[in-house]
């Protein structure tokens, strides 16, 4: 695996502790199937909408609107894998739904001034910390979520057809652009900071 593939894999996204498995649903029959599924997947389900829709408040919106979802559609799920596929799919069609509405909302409100940074402004940059995340949320969309789904979710490419209702020969065309892109965009930033380093007060420019 290359180091571009690596950083995907071990990505510094971190789901606040309040987070954890939502809490764990206090008071759940730990022998109901659904519950269980609670328990095991909020928050690996949070960290994946997080990175897609890059803040934690709208991922777990994503989340919980998605549990939603299943527990609706929860007697026409034969298995729990059949009901875990479903979850996915809804993670990522409603963070899908939440970039739109965001373009759209871009398109149409006044931007505040650069010296005035927006609570959106500073989720963003507490993602953007690594270099790995940053250049993750350049790639276009489909790109960047093959890579989640793949490196983060850790999914087959069986899975991230299922999740994204695309085919395996369209996942496999993703990854490969998605990685080549992702290791141009490191590179790219890698030659950036030699190049603040030798402009700055490093050894040697005294």
């Amino acid at each position: 695996m290359t180091a571009a593939s690596a950083g995907v894999a071990g990505s510094p996204v971190e789901v606040p502790e309040t987070v954890a498995a939502g809490t764990v649903a206090a008071g759940h029959d730990a022998a109901d199937p659904m519950a269980a599924l609670y328990a095991a997947q909020y928050r690996r389900s949070v960290g994946l909408a997080m990175l897609l829709v890059n803040d934690i408040e709208t991922a777990e919106e994503v989340v919980q609107d998605s549990f939603a979802a299943m527990h609706a559609h929860w007697r026409r799920l034969n298995s729990s894998d059949a009901a875990l596929r479903y979850l996915r799919q809804c993670v990522v069609n409603r963070a899908r739904s939440v970039l739109r509405h965001r373009r759209v909302v871009d398109r149409n409100v006044l931007q505040p001034p650069p010296d005035m940074p927006s609570a959106e402004h500073f989720a963003i940059r507490r993602l953007e910390r690594e270099a790995v995340v940053a250049a993750l949320q350049r790639l276009p969309l489909r790109q960047r979520e093959v890579l989640v789904l793949r490196y983060y979710a850790d999914l087959s490419e069986a899975d991230i057809a299922s999740a994204m209702r695309i085919s395996r020969g369209t996942v496999k065309s993703h990854i490969f652009r998605a990685m080549t892109a992702l290791r141009h965009l490191l590179d790219e930033g890698d030659m950036s900071d030699r190049r603040a380093y030798r402009g700055g007060s490093g050894p040697g420019t005294e």
